[in-house]
């Protein structure tokens, strides 16, 4: 799902400063769309890009932050335009505190349409660090499997190009789809934890080992 870390965990101070931050992060990609130098695109799957977010989509990520349908598992509901753009405005260059990782624009390939924001947030949770796969997409694109296809290049993402070793995914006891979406990108239910009041069920997946290569 992608819950909102900055509305948790973020006073006005500390996002002003994690502004500052982000303002100087350079994060590190390998693509070759830019705008104005900065690198964009973040990876490609079949049906979809995933690039940076730009100011000019403010009001695609505020029809899905508006819908009471799509954000009906979000603890924090619907979003004004004025919060819309304060997560815009977050995720910009990327999460403030971890620049490789955030909140990505989803566009639709064939349609060059925006549907979506999928990513990848850092958390702590249990005084562990953790990294959650996020997804969001508007919704004539349900049921066409590109949640789980945007999920599965996420898991990729972070393990071959990041290096991470272990992702998670936050859902809503309730959220079948979301749950789908995770089981089809390689996730299995761990536990049960409480996240803003609320229970939330943990969903994990580790990275396999690397196989010795045979001697020659």
């Amino acid at each position: 799902m992608g819950r909102l870390p900055w509305a948790v965990t973020g006073t006005g101070c500390f996002r002003r400063a994690a502004r500052r931050i982000a303002a100087r992060a350079v994060a590190v990609l390998s693509n070759p769309i830019t705008t104005k130098g900065m690198l964009m695109k973040i990876l490609e799957t079949d049906r979809l890009i995933l690039r940076r977010l730009l100011p000019t989509d403010l009001d695609h990520l505020f029809a899905l932050y508006s819908d009471p349908e799509i954000r009906r598992y979000y603890p924090e509901g619907t979003l004004t335009y004025a919060q819309t753009k304060e997560e815009l405005d977050w995720f910009l260059n990327g999460h403030p505190a971890h620049p490789e990782l955030g909140l990505w624009a989803t566009i639709h390939k064939e349609t060059n349409q925006f549907i979506g924001r999928c990513g990848l947030l850092p958390w702590t949770i249990d005084h562990i660090y953790e990294v959650e796969i996020a997804y969001l997409l508007a919704k004539p694109y349900w049921r066409q499997g590109l949640g789980a296809e945007a999920a599965q290049a996420l898991v990729r993402y972070g393990f071959e190009q990041l290096q991470l070793s272990r992702l998670i995914a936050l859902t809503d006891p309730d959220h079948q789809a979301s749950i789908r979406t995770a089981m089809k990108a390689g996730l299995h239910f761990e536990r049960e934890i409480e996240m803003q009041g609320m229970r939330t069920n943990l969903y994990a997946i580790a990275k396999s080992p690397a196989r010795p290569r045979p001697a020659a």
